[in-house]
């Protein structure tokens, strides 16, 4: 066949294509409506973020999981399949949601080490000055009422545990079904109360953040576990969503994720180190139910690029309340807001992820979504077309400077500056985020950073880190240690290695490596706050208390001390023999913290030390109620039963004790010893073995002989 011959077959093709893809999107549009999103004035308003959860990851954005009560919602109102967080972290990324501005505008830039100021305006100050009653449910540390996020809500439910975990790598939290029955509860109450205020309440659900561990049967159902917590979360969701559409009031329901998770993608695990799609992009999903809510033709999806900032604007529009000017977000409830026009296709959004600059001394990665392009700020720059390319597989970066140039001005023009001084985060609070790298590092901004910062090439020292972590919680404590050991060797100026390192020894009980090592962390100049509380902490325990307070006290004489330091000095102080300093340090952690149940522990502690059983038995009574979990606030009961002549209460406090952390060794040889003393040797033998067996011979070693010889008696 000639040339000529096949011109017109392939005209006509051509030809075909195009009237089928006109055919196509004309039945698109009319599949997808434009939901009919209203200002509703005195709706209430229901918040749901999911920590931890990937766009990708719900069924209707074609997920792996069932999420059957999410794509419901979804099909009752619009869910946006482009959205994007501005930060990869939780903490900083609920503060935006909230606030309705970026990172670097409220200043929280990592999960630990910042606070949100008191004066902050947030969704809950808004609403509450609107006449609505406000409520807060959240499910793990890194939302907890320290960092601020607290500000204009009447409750703030997060009694999660502040104590020490059996293991410190593991953050305390609580999953979606203990915390969606008390919004449900609260709920139903002002509705038992015929409360005519509407409400505003967030719940915060973590049950997708590692360590993933689904309930079953979604343990079984899933060969990826993660997506077996989406699917646990979506069905611990679907009481509360069908509440709000049986309610009388129209509800405005807002669900998002505050990042995602990169299960692998580009060498990550988790998140926190890079800002690709799989951990910046997020599900959003805004629908309005229940028996006041117009009746419409629903279930659009909307391909604008929304972004967190817009949550906030979107939210006040809803219930009709005038808009900051000073928002840089936009509401998406207008129509026209939702469609991907070419000046809103092209919204940009900043972007960023500080923890390893701040934690590790790496380079600060900052970055801005424009339209369907991404441009990443790093030694090493990034640039990816997210439409052709959104796996981010294809770096752009040098192949068109007038480009690269563009994007680049684009995101200078937000003027974001590097993060600012942080407080430190001490011991306590450290181990409730040290999960997967959550702890203070302090390292100092650099005035230039090179390609051996850069943490595309550092990302094999972030799995070190995972692996040194899975080691640990594994009980595999001398690799633990070869690992921290091995980063170290290749990163000596890494505080955060340090902190890991003496926690792994302090925790088996070897007590002089533990302060050596942070001693060493001193000589090599990688020292911080977070890093000297730690070591005075350690000091103070192991028996040199003046050294601890004299490297205490300069922290704590801040106007506004962290009240883990207060916490370190206290007990420092007491080991000195000075219980009045440590009664005003403790105190001062209650000025800062009311709720603070380390801090009401403690003062009950000092009342045993004096004999006054009442004020203890009062002040842990209050240190439970305040933090449910507290461990040693039910051994310190313990104290004050055995004290006032009653054994059997005594025992029934300290097996609470142990049940919440079996590492209370003190509660431990409590229980035992008293039961073995008592004649109830089978109840006794299982708390004996399990002292002989675990309890660190470098505190313990008097005491463990003494449970070794009742155990011999006892046969």
């Amino acid at each position: 066949m000639s040339e000529a011959a096949k011109r017109p077959s392939r005209m006509a093709i051509a030809g075909t294509l195009i009237a089928l893809g006109a055919l196509v999107a004309f039945a698109f549009l009319r599949r997808t409506p434009r939901a009919d999103l209203r200002s509703v004035p005195n709706q209430n308003v229901l918040l749901i973020t999911i920590d931890t959860l990937r766009a990708d990851a719900l069924g209707s954005y074609g997920g792996r999981a069932a999420t059957p009560a999410l794509d419901r919602l979804a099909s009752e109102g619009v869910r946006f399949d482009f959205a994007h967080a501005h930060a990869v972290l939780t903490l900083p990324s609920h503060a935006s949601i909230l606030t309705g501005v970026y990172p670097y505008q409220h200043g929280l830039r990592d999960n630990s080490g910042y606070r949100l100021a008191p004066s902050t305006r947030t969704a809950a100050t808004l609403l509450k000055k609107a006449g609505y009653d406000t409520a807060a449910f959240v499910a793990a540390f890194p939302v907890h009422s320290r960092f601020g996020l607290n500000e204009g809500f009447d409750v703030y439910d997060d009694r999660f545990g502040e104590t020490r975990a059996p293991t410190e790598f593991v953050m305390p939290e609580r999953p979606a079904t203990a915390v969606v029955p008390l919004a449900r509860d609260w709920i139903a109450d002002r509705r038992r109360q015929a409360a005519d205020r509407p409400w505003f309440v967030w719940v915060h659900l973590f049950d997708p953040h590692a360590p993933y561990k689904p309930p079953p049967p979604f343990d079984s159902q899933y060969p990826r576990a993660y997506d077996g917590e989406v699917a646990a979360t979506d069905a611990a969701l679907s009481p509360l969503l069908d509440d709000v559409r049986a309610a009388p009031r129209s509800t405005l329901v807002i669900v998002t994720g505050d990042h995602g998770e990169a299960l692998g993608d580009h060498g990550e695990q988790t998140h926190g180190l890079f800002a690709y799609e799989s951990t910046l992009r997020v599900p959003l999903i805004v629908a309005e139910v229940g028996a006041g809510a117009f009746r419409r033709t629903v279930g659009e999806v909307s391909h604008v690029a929304a972004r967190h900032i817009d949550i906030l604007p979107t939210l006040l529009d809803a219930i009709g309340q005038p808009i900051p000017q000073d928002l840089p977000g936009r509401t998406l409830l207008p129509a026209s807001e939702r469609q991907s026009t070419p000046s809103a296709g092209q919204r940009t959004a900043y972007f960023e992820a500080m923890s390893t600059a701040l934690n590790r001394g790496w380079a600060p990665l900052t970055g801005v979504v424009a339209g369907r392009e991404k441009w990443i700020d790093l030694p090493l720059s990034e640039r990816y077309d997210l439409a052709a390319d959104a796996a981010e597989t294809t770096n752009l970066a040098g192949r068109d400077a007038e480009r690269d140039r563009a994007l680049g001005g684009m995101l200078r023009a937000f003027n974001a500056p590097l993060p600012g001084a942080r407080r430190a985060e001490a011991p306590e609070a450290a181990a409730r985020l040290r999960a997967l790298g959550y702890v203070s590092g302090d390292a100092a901004m650099k005035a230039r950073y090179t390609e051996a910062d850069d943490p595309k090439t550092l990302v094999a020292i972030d799995q070190e880190f995972h692996r040194a972590v899975d080691l640990y919680v594994s009980r595999r404590y001398d690799e633990a240690v070869q690992a921290y050991r091995g980063i170290l060797a290749r990163r000596p100026d890494m505080a955060i290695a340090y902190r890991h390192l003496a926690f792994v020894a302090w925790e088996t009980g070897q007590s002089r490596a533990a302060i050596d090592a942070l001693q060493r962390a001193v000589a090599a100049g990688a020292a911080n706050a977070g890093l000297v509380t730690q070591l005075g902490t350690y000091l103070a325990e192991g028996g040199n208390a003046a050294a601890a307070v004299k490297l205490l006290e300069p922290l704590a004489a801040a106007p506004a001390p962290d009240p883990d330091t207060l916490n370190g000095l206290g007990i420092a102080y007491a080991r000195s023999g000075r219980p009045a300093d440590a009664r005003r340090a403790f105190e001062r952690m209650l000025a800062l913290d009311g709720n603070s149940g380390m801090a009401l522990a403690n003062l009950g502690a000092l009342d045993l030390e004096r004999g006054q059983l009442e004020s203890a038995r009062q002040r842990f009574g209050q240190a439970i109620r305040a933090d449910p979990t507290s461990s040693p606030a039910y051994a310190g009961l313990g104290v004050v039963a055995i004290r006032s002549g009653d054994r059997e209460a005594a025992v029934g406090e300290w097996r609470r004790a142990v049940e919440l952390d079996s590492s209370n060794y003190d509660a431990l040889y409590n229980l035992a010893t008293t039961l073995a003393r008592a004649g109830q040797t089978a109840a006794a033998r299982p708390y004996l073995e399990r002292f002989a067996r675990t309890a660190p011979a470098a505190f313990y070693a008097k005491d463990i002989r003494e449970v070794t010889a009742l155990l011999q008696s006892t046969r």
